[in-house]
């Protein structure tokens, strides 16, 4: 039902891709995050509530059809729906379904709670595609720490010798959720960057509750600030507004990279968006697929596992057509 392009994911029979790597006429997206969400299609679909995160990445009159989680719709015959990937607000896996076969692509979903978006949802099929950015036994992170409290402490311990603070995290997905595990717990003032700030506009909108901020755009350049919290793009620190931090601050940065390095950092939160190796094993396992194609890492261990494990894994490069020339054209 799909097969693997130029472009990536296509399905002939109905003429759209899956997060297009590039402008097509159908663009059926998983998320707004910019290596899923590019600009150019004639038509886009996604989630009701990635809706407006998708016009803030791309383009505000850019033409969107938007369905609720579950709710079916076609294109040409192939019937479609979005289920929660649990990644950031709005994500979606899509689920396609045609002739009593049904595929479904996750696009990038994690398990783990986050107040800042719909929890993932299991979703049975024959043929399942999946993402393995942490695709290797050596990432797994314990589910039971309280990330939010220790951000809150560690910025703390900072305020009190009025040393600032600086957390790096992606504008869209990890500010918002570093946001969303801050909020309540008081304390300083919080600073984003201008980047984040309508994406956090696009959240709060959505009903999620995040910690207040305040946007960088909006501080005088010769102000001096101490003991304050700044969650910001690893870019920043080469920009003109890093003077706003003095020459006493401390850097962390929240990722499921902090699994393995954490010294480039005073601090690091290990934090990820993504599904470990054993939440990669689980979701496998809970759909039941006949078949698995494997992105991101699809020549290493989690394909050589399955297969040990006596499931069909294959490489997600195995999707593509037998003859590309004859599909040169889509």
């Amino acid at each position: 039902m799909l097969i693997q392009t130029k472009k990536g994911l296509y399905c002939p029979r109905a003429n759209f891709y899956i997060d297009p790597s590039g402008a097509v006429e159908n663009a059926v997206i998983t998320h707004a995050h910019s290596d899923h969400a590019r600009k150019g299609s004639k038509q886009y679909y996604c989630t009701r509530s990635g809706t407006e995160l998708l016009r803030c990445r791309l383009n505000k009159a850019i033409s969107v059809l938007s369905f609720n989680y579950g709710e079916v719709f076609y294109i040409g015959d192939v019937q479609i729906s979005f289920h929660p990937a649990g990644h950031i607000l709005g994500s979606s896996q899509v689920r396609l379904e045609y002739d009593g076969e049904v595929w479904v692509a996750s696009g990038d979903y994690k398990r783990e709670a986050d107040p800042t978006c719909e929890a993932f949802e299991s979703v049975a099929c024959d043929v399942f595609i999946t993402e393995a950015t942490f695709g290797t036994p050596a990432y797994c992170w314990p589910k039971d720490t309280n990330v939010g409290k220790d951000i809150f402490e560690w910025w703390q311990s900072n305020s009190q010798k009025g040393i600032n603070s600086v957390l790096f995290a992606y504008s869209l997905g990890k500010t918002q959720r570093v946001l969303g595990v801050l909020a309540g717990y008081g304390g300083g003032k919080i600073y984003c960057s201008s980047a984040a700030t309508p994406l956090n506009e696009c959240y709060l909108d959505q009903g999620v509750t995040l910690a207040p901020t305040i946007c960088l755009s909006k501080v005088s350049p010769q102000t001096k600030l101490r003991g304050e919290l700044f969650i910001v793009p690893q870019s920043f620190l080469k920009s003109p507004q890093a003077e706003l931090l003095g020459e006493d601050y401390e850097t962390a940065f929240a990722s499921g990279w902090m699994a393995r390095d954490t010294r480039s950092y005073d601090r690091g939160f290990l934090m990820s968006d993504h599904a470990d190796w054993n939440d990669l094993l689980l979701t496998i396992k809970e759909c039941k697929a006949k078949k698995i194609f494997v992105q991101h890492r699809g020549k290493g261990a989690l394909v050589k596992h399955l297969r040990s494990l006596g499931l069909r894994a294959f490489p997600d490069s195995d999707l593509a057509p037998e003859n590309p020339e004859q599909l040169a054209f889509f």
